[in-house]
């Protein structure tokens, strides 16, 4: 008995040890080809800290293919090219093609009014297209920036949904459709609102029986439940000030935009679809590429959901991605056959610059001669507020469409100060007449507004993707 018991006890430790083995953080993971001067550009993700999965296609053929570093630090487990992230906004060629297919089976026309499609949405008095929202020229305020001005932090739960419930509020567009190009993911959004009305089908079951199945991307999906269980699938961290790196929490499900789960095996099989056109046909790939046209004439550089470019004098399309901790990239040179993906589960990897360090290795001789950065521009210095001026501006300013108030006050520096119950304080400098900047993420540039009188009536917030929101004084 006491044998037979020793051997049992040696067993379990065998087993234990094969475990821990089997789970302990790896110096890079390959799952396939590896290339020796890929590996060296992600060294630094390698063992027990956040890092990458990244995959290499050349000629139709994986060159490279390997994860970095640890999915899940609290348990110790290693990335893998079968390690599932939040791919954020590289997501956005995915809502445009869905869009694509949908028109190709005549259910929808992107330049028609979306309200024909989606009547409850706003009348901003302007038509706006599917195809406004692809391209980002519909003037849609983009939601992060107005939420953050609203008290709600990236780390609250932002669903769908609640995306669209704003978007229903939202009281004025940044201008008129067609004329310029902003950036927003609200318009992504409401793409995804219009896809479900004219399919009939949640836009993740038809993204999945249109695109995902069809290519065998079994292991991809459209988060449309934040408290889902997804198997093998990374947590998202920051680098933390003491030291270490923190959890950045993802409880956001943004159809269309962001929220799509995805590893490197499945987008591989994407990555070669702009090579076959197996979904879609050569017809629609070929559209996917093609830019924008302002209203003007002026081409841009965005196409149905991906960035077209160029690098170091060489062609390129594709899209980045930032959510929470994960940080995305996708670009393609398609003169030269070359694909390259790199999700990331850490926010400070630089996933775009790793990945043209990628491209380097594979096509460097090709390139033209790195140009040399621009020099930094000096900040304009401006003279600190009296007091008199201060209280000038003090106050509680509203706005409607947030329905979000912020008390304007002077702290006891003298400096100017905007207060949020839910947001933290923020220093307000001068940046000119009437002018302010405070945290660029929520005051990029706060305006006050004056009345007839030379009175202050309100403030106005713009940013790149925001303009001219508005938040009236009180009183």
């Amino acid at each position: 008995m006491n044998r037979i018991l020793v051997a049992a006890a040696a067993g379990l430790a065998a087993l234990s040890t094969t475990l821990t083995t089997a789970c302990a953080p790896s110096a890079g993971t390959p799952g396939g080809p590896a290339n020796p001067e890929v590996d060296a550009i992600f060294a630094d993700l390698e063992g027990d800290r956040p890092g990458a999965a990244v995959a290499v296609t050349l000629g139709g053929e994986v060159v490279h293919r390997a994860g970095y570093g640890t999915a899940h630090l609290d348990h110790g487990i290693p990335i893998t090219p079968e390690t599932v992230f939040d791919i954020a906004s590289i997501s956005k060629q995915f809502g445009a093609m869905a869009a694509l297919i949908l028109e190709a089976e005549g259910r929808l026309d992107l330049d028609a009014d979306v309200r024909t499609y989606v009547p409850e949405a706003p009348d901003f008095g302007e038509v706006i297209t599917a195809r406004h929202l692809i391209h980002h020229t519909s003037g849609i305020r983009d939601w992060p920036h107005a939420m953050m001005l609203a008290g709600i932090t990236y780390t609250d739960v932002i669903s769908f949904e609640k995306i669209l419930r704003m978007l229903n509020r939202q009281q004025a567009i940044n201008f008129t459709p067609g004329s310029e190009y902003a950036y927003s993911n609200t318009g992504y959004n409401l793409l995804a609102r219009v896809v479900e009305v004219q399919s009939g089908m949640s836009f993740r079951e038809y993204t999945d029986s249109r695109i995902f199945q069809p290519l065998g991307m079994t292991r991809t999906h459209f988060s449309d439940d934040y408290l889902e269980v997804v198997p093998g699938r990374a947590e998202s961290y920051s680098p933390s000030d003491g030291g270490g790196f923190q959890r950045q929490p993802n409880q956001l499900t943004a159809l269309a935009s962001s929220s799509l789960h995805t590893n490197i095996d499945d987008f591989v099989r994407w990555m070669r679809n702009y090579e076959t056109a197996q979904v879609g046909g050569e017809a629609m790939l070929a559209t996917m590429v093609q830019p924008g046209v302002l209203n003007d004439g002026e081409v841009l550089g965005y196409a149905f959901g991906l960035s077209v470019a160029d690098y170091r004098g060489l062609p390129t399309f594709g899209h980045g991605g930032s959510w929470a901790g994960y940080r995305t990239n996708f670009v393609r040179f398609p003169d030269q056959d070359l694909s390259i993906v790199v999700f990331c589960n850490v926010s400070d990897c630089d996933p775009a610059g790793r990945a043209r360090r990628v491209a380097e290795v594979f096509i460097g001789d090709r390139m033209a001669e790195a140009p040399e950065p621009p020099a930094p521009e000096d900040e304009p210095e401006h003279p600190p507020l009296t007091e008199a001026q201060a209280r000038e501006y003090t106050g509680a300013y509203r706005s409607p469409e947030l329905d979000s108030t912020y008390d304007i006050v002077i702290d006891a520096e003298g400096r100017l100060i905007a207060e949020h119950w839910r947001n933290d304080p923020q220093v307000l400098t001068p940046t000119g007449e009437d002018t302010f900047v405070g945290n660029p993420r929520i005051f990029p540039e706060l305006r006050f507004v004056r009345d007839g009188s030379g009175a202050i009536s309100a403030f106005t917030v713009t940013g790149v993707r925001v303009r001219d929101l508005i938040f009236e004084r009180q009183g």
